[in-house]
């Protein structure tokens, strides 16, 4: 049988932290807070800090990598959706905050969506249920 069936599951209970790699720690938090991600704790010394990302424990951490310069946006790269209440209005304080979107919302089957990458890559959307509230977190 196989690990990714139903039957014999992995035991994931969800996620923990998304581990986000960066060239430089405090134009990432500086990054990441004009975004709107609160700094949970940050360790200069070990080149790491966590952000929030709602109300849940886990949330993004940063991780100093040496010699991780800046580097474009690759297609396709790995993404990290998190939920919004308005992708649409969510778009609108990141431009409003010096954040551009890499491209105007996007329609999807249950809402609408924006990405932004930081200097190093890393891409994170903000989706929303605004077609399948049902399906949103309350």
């Amino acid at each position: 049988m196989s690990l990714t069936s139903r039957k014999s599951g992995l035991g994931v209970l969800g996620f923990d932290n998304a581990l986000l790699p960066v060239g430089d720690l405090p134009e990432a938090v500086t990054f990441y807070e004009r975004a709107g991600f609160p700094v949970t704790f940050r360790l200069d010394e070990a080149g790491i800090a966590l952000l929030g990302a709602g109300g849940e424990t886990p949330g993004l951490l940063l991780r100093t990598e040496e010699g991780f310069g800046p580097r474009p946006v690759p297609w396709p790269a790995a993404r990290l959706w998190l939920e919004v209440r308005d992708a649409r209005a969510t778009a609108r304080a990141l431009s409003e905050a010096g954040i551009e979107p890499l491209a105007p919302p996007l329609s999807t089957s249950t809402g609408y969506v924006v990405e932004i990458a930081d200097p190093w890559g890393n891409v994170i959307g903000f989706t929303d249920y605004a077609k399948r509230p049902e399906l949103a977190r309350s």
